[in-house]
């Protein structure tokens, strides 16, 4: 994982990016994937080659882990890794990576009763060297610490405001056509832009009710391409054959690739609590922690004059801490009676990109075979 010269190269270890459904193929997810083969139950050591430091940890947490690792660290794989050959020890950065999970991992459970209070970013805070001496101060006062509402083991006062979810809910769900249009559509077929720093690929966007999602992302080299069937994720990039997602992947894609997302939220989470309001911009909005058993939160950031969803983060669980993904949504426009956002800005600490849609068809034919992951290539003779 070397440190990062490149502006666009933010994608190296690819997972679901949430409305975007954007993967963008990175050597270092290819090769943990050629390593692994298909997601299963299994634990790290038992699926990964040469596990030292995250023994016993599910081997769905390991990519996970390792791009928590990359935004903590502003690095990419090559900073630890060999390049093809993950499971080599010859770098120094990796042993000593080694020794800071172990370290890292038996603070909170000295000190926190397990929480995971300190991570690789307590200290490194975007740079591979921490810094030990305190800086001065700067014109600028410091701002608050961003995601303070997705502490695990956070008390509900210090997340509840009292405020009731329901009306909320009820206005968003008004503001973008009410549930009796969202039942209208059956499909939504989408064409837009995505640019990252100064480059821009065309994308197409397939959605079909009432949970089947694609994008084409078409790169210089071939597309990549993320999907859900229905039932299943799978991912596709230029010159590496089709893969299954994993189960944090499957997760947040069929969150994604339900067509009715806004009339359904109460049925996908369990409970909510309403934070306090916040600034995004000029907008004011107000916080909405959505909740569900057993997984990371969901934040739901909604504009208190119109209704609208502005913002969404949600958390991938790693061994060492919560990995956010922010998405902010904007210029809403009507599409088949419902108002939909037509610009997207994905963020992640390994950078950001946007989405800028241009057409927004609703209730157009799909051809079934689009979601479908394709056989992978047949193996030569004697390969």
């Amino acid at each position: 994982m070397a440190n990062r010269t490149k502006s666009y190269a933010i994608f190296a270890l690819p997972t679901v990016l949430v409305i975007g459904w954007i993967v963008w193929a990175g050597l270092c997810s290819a090769s943990f994937a050629q390593n692994a083969g298909a997601p299963t139950a299994k634990t790290a050591e038992r699926q990964f080659k040469n596990i030292q430091a995250l023994k016993g940890v599910p081997a769905e947490q390991v990519v996970p882990t390792m791009q928590f690792i990359s935004g903590s660290l502003g690095v990419e794989c090559e900073f630890c890794h060999v390049e093809g050959a993950f499971d080599k020890d010859d770098k120094k950065p990796k042993l000593a990576a080694r020794k800071m999970i172990t370290m890292v991992m038996a603070i909170n459970k000295d000190n926190f009763e397990g929480h995971r209070e300190v991570t690789c970013n307590s200290c490194h805070r975007g740079s591979p060297h921490p810094a030990a001496i305190p800086s001065v101060a700067s014109a600028e006062p410091a701002g608050p610490m961003e995601h303070a509402h997705a502490e695990e083991h956070e008390q509900d006062e210090d997340m509840n405001s009292g405020e009731s979810a329901d009306p909320i809910l009820e206005k968003y769900l008004v503001a973008i056509g009410g549930a009796d249009a969202i039942k209208k559509i059956s499909s939504r077929v989408e064409k837009g832009t995505a640019s990252m720093g100064e480059h821009q690929m065309p994308i197409d966007i397939f959605i079909q009710a009432p949970n089947k999602r694609v994008s084409y992302l078409h790169l210089p080299n071939g597309d990549s391409v993320t999907a859900y069937d229905g039932s299943k994720g799978w991912l596709g990039n230029p010159g590496k054959p089709p893969r299954p997602m994993g189960p944090a992947e499957t997760e947040a894609a069929r969150m994604d690739a339900d067509l009715d997302f806004p009339a359904h939220l109460k049925e996908i989470f369990s409970n909510f609590k309403v934070g306090p309001s916040e600034k995004i911009g000029s907008q004011e909005a107000v916080l909405v922690h959505a909740l569900r058993d057993g997984k990371p939160p969901v934040n739901l950031y909604f504009e208190r004059q119109s209704g609208y969803l502005i913002r969404m983060v949600r958390y991938a669980d790693t061994a060492l801490g919560l990995l956010p993904t922010e998405i902010d949504y904007a210029d809403y426009r009507n599409s088949g009676g419902v108002k939909v956002p037509f610009l997207w800005t994905i963020a992640r600490p390994s950078g950001r990109f946007t989405i800028q849609i241009d057409h927004a068809d609703a209730n157009v034919p799909i051809d079934a075979s689009k979601f479908a992951q394709p056989a992978a290539p047949a193996k030569a003779p004697g390969s």
